[in-house]
């Protein structure tokens, strides 16, 4: 069983499945970046662009846009290469962006600790699930170093 997002996209309501969610997330912040800062229109028109591909794919408004879905539309909309270079922050001497671990409020089965962990490195949140399942499992993890983890590690915050 998969949990489902609502979201507003072009002015349009959608349900989307947690994990085409975060990939059209991270499509829209990745062609975000490439975009001037003051540019707002133009990533509204990429986003009513989406909602309108989106209507077309799903034949119901209670139907639920898929990861499949989400995919086929980034493939038709074009790789975010296509709207330039990421910009960079004034002042940056090109160094990295500095990355925060968080425990995750969307994607969270106890904590949210394994989805922030999933979120910081990029991976899939189940996988680091059943890694630290197992680790707590064969003794390579003790359930205390988890609960350190969730006193230390701050949730993410409101956007």
């Amino acid at each position: 069983m998969k949990e489902t997002i609502h979201v507003n996209i072009g002015s349009m309501a959608f349900t989307l499945d947690e994990d085409a969610y975060r990939v059209l997330d991270r499509y829209f912040a990745d062609i975000r970046s490439r975009l001037p800062e003051e540019d707002t229109e133009t990533m509204a028109d990429i986003e009513s662009r989406v909602a309108e591909i989106f209507r077309e794919r799903v034949s119901s408004p209670m139907r639920v846009i898929s990861l499949e879905e989400v995919r086929a539309t980034m493939a038709q909309m074009g790789s975010p290469a296509d709207f330039g270079e990421p910009r960079t922050p004034t002042g940056d001497t090109g160094k990295a962006a500095v990355r925060h671990l968080y425990r995750s409020r969307s994607n969270r089965s106890i904590a949210g600790i394994c989805g922030g962990l999933a979120d910081f490195f990029d991976a899939d949140a189940t996988m680091i699930r059943l890694l630290t399942l197992l680790l707590v499992l064969f003794g390579g993890l003790s359930i205390w170093a988890y609960i350190i983890l969730w006193i230390v590690i701050p949730e993410e915050p409101l956007r």
